[in-house]
């Protein structure tokens, strides 16, 4: 970075922390010095500011208002970029909390935001447009969209967004695995409007089985609700919809009670299997405590409109399981839009964009992807040990000692994350350990190189589809866009192994904070940074503490609060509504 650049820095800070100086300061650099001169102004107003009016803005389209997109659009604060949302759905929904609103824990309108109202505090002008993207052209920079409302409204209409940089954070549909009679027959649990289906279905299924004219074996079929998928919102929703027959509906259905049976099929070995052992032990103890039926190894096959049928993997046989509701949560699907796009740009057979570790999707300069729609697909080191070494290697020597490494240590370890996960499971300090350690010896060839890092690639994992890494990449978006301009002059990221310089930022490092699952009972199972695992009653107050804190304003975070109050006086309300 120039002195010059330093000083305009330092000078324009000074100047715009006294807001009632009434000149605008110029500063002019030539050849190292400094050229000051001052002239009378109007109220005060950054020069920054002054320039974007003078040039053309940047056209931002940022598709979609989920965890990803809304976190970039909250956090994007150059008002250098003109930008427009498109999304078919025009407020931003709390998503952890879907299976507290399937049985009136919380009201469906306590978790989500307009979309407007989160964007009309920015101090630039950012458009929203309720449709749904169906095409995006990369030759043209063009999306297509329509929109969403009723047809009674006058149609849907077509129209086309012009970009110049394409923020693609759509989300992800459930995965059906092309099961039979899973779009017909299943619910889902991915929007608000899934969640108050579902709130109906239960409720409809509890009056339909008090009619005088139900016989006793249709009566035990329409209060069996059966929910496929052992994974975070399987396994919460059994629990809470355990808790809401216990603790409200057999109070009002007290002849009811007795019948009802909740299934929780997993074709895995356990569920939970993503968290710690003991967490999984926990759950299906307790699953066992409250009656609720877990069958593990049982694999879907097909749904019709009465029956589930399920392949049994330790006997092999096919069991037909009457049902009342099924909900389905197994995972996720790619969109029909962004599967057309990824064909387009030539990434077929794969289940999700893919981008590159500054979130760029490859093979698309100006179009950056995020969330669920997308994963970072990671560069292996060994793919660039040569270019790794030779940058250590300035003499050219073809040998190195291991010290020689420490220069480029950092940019290793920010390039490829693989290296740091290997170094904490061997236990090792550094990378320099790592050679030493590998080798015993203190210099090395480009061969002995390559030999100490060959498990190093084994390490690497892609980051599963949470709201807390689509959150974190929109915030991260938004950074680098902010930086967009200054970044280009002094670039801040790691070397360039192939090739000069450096990159332009620093790629993108998820963050751990942790993860919830709710079990039913006032009980919550917690694995937090560290390796630290909480369970019990304590961690749901801690449960309900960081979700109020993660709500988007104080509006919901007012709402949420009252409804968990709510119901601790008053229990949940079982109407239809």
């Amino acid at each position: 970075m120039s002195s010059g650049y330093r000083f305009y820095e330092r000078a324009s800070k000074a100047y715009y922390s006294h807001p009632h100086l009434s000149k605008l300061l110029v500063v002019s650099t030539i050849s190292g010095g400094g050229l000051l001169a001052f002239s009378e102004s109007s109220p005060l107003r950054s020069t920054y500011a002054a320039d974007v009016g003078d040039i053309k803005k940047k056209k931002v389209v940022v598709l979609g208002t989920g965890w990803a997109g809304t976190s970039f659009l909250k956090s994007l604060k150059d008002p250098s970029y003109e930008v427009q949302v498109v999304s078919p759905r025009n407020y931003f929904a709390f998503t952890p909390l879907l299976p507290s609103v399937t049985n009136g824990t919380v009201e469906a309108r306590s978790i989500v935001e307009p979309i407007r109202s989160i964007v009309k505090k920015k101090k630039f002008d950012v458009q929203f447009r309720e449709a749904e993207c169906y095409k995006i052209d990369t030759q043209n920079k063009k999306v297509y969209c329509k929109s969403t409302q009723e047809s009674n409204l006058g149609g849907s209409e077509e129209f086309t967004v012009d970009y110049d940089y394409l923020v693609i954070a759509m989300g992800a549909r459930s995965n059906t695995f092309n099961t039979p009679g899973v779009v017909e027959h299943a619910h889902f649990l991915k929007e608000i409007e899934d969640a108050r289906r579902i709130r109906r279905t239960v409720i409809d299924c509890f009056e339909r089985a008090g009619l005088p004219s139900v016989s006793e074996e249709e009566r035990k079929k329409i209060l069996h609700f059966v929910v496929v998928g052992g994974g975070p919102t399987g396994v919460e929703f059994a629990a809470e919809l355990h808790d809401f027959v216990i603790e409200d509906l057999a109070k009002l259905y007290p002849t009811l009670k007795e019948h009802v049976k909740i299934t929780l099929l997993e074709a895995g070995d356990h569920i939970l299997n993503m968290f710690d052992k003991r967490i999984t032990q926990f759950a299906e103890d307790k699953f066992q405590r409250d009656g609720i039926n877990l069958k593990v190894g049982s694999m879907v096959t097909k749904v019709s409109e009465t029956e589930i049928s399920t392949k049994e993997r330790d006997t092999g046989k096919t069991v037909s399981i009457p049902y009342g509701m099924v909900v389905w949560s197994t995972g996720i699907g790619t969109r029909p839009v962004v599967t057309d796009f990824m064909k387009q740009i030539g990434q077929t057979n794969r289940r999700v964009l893919a981008t590159d570790e500054w979130l760029r999707v490859e093979g698309c300069d100006s179009i950056y992807a995020l969330g669920d729609c997308a994963t970072i697909n990671q560069r292996k080191v060994m793919e660039d040990i040569s270019a790794i070494f030779n940058k250590a290697d300035k003499n050219n020597t073809g040998r190195l000692k291991v010290d020689d490494f420490k220069e480029v240590i950092n940019d290793i370890c920010e390039r490829y994350p693989q290296v740091e996960i290997h170094l904490k499971r061997k236990q090792l300090r550094n990378f320099v350990h790592l050679l030493k350690n590998s080798q015993g010896e203190d210099e090395l060839d480009i061969e002995k190189f390559k030999l100490a890092l060959t498990e190093v690639d084994t390490q690497m994992k892609n980051l599963p589809a949470t709201a807390q890494v689509a959150a974190q990449q929109g915030a991260y978006l938004a950074e680098c866009f902010n930086r967009m301009k200054i970044c280009e002059t002094y670039p801040e990221g790691p070397l360039r192994f192939r090739g000069t310089g450096r990159h332009r930022f620093h790629p993108f490092r998820y963050k751990h904070l942790g993860q919830f699952a709710p079990l039913g009972g006032e009980q919550t199972a917690a694995e937090l940074p560290g390796d630290w695992v909480s369970i019990g009653h304590s961690t749901q107050w801690l449960w309900y503490s960081v979700y109020a804190s993660k709500l988007v304003s104080w509006r919901t975070r007012v709402l949420v609060v009252s409804d968990w109050g709510r119901r601790f006086i008053f229990g949940r309300d079982s109407s239809r509504i």
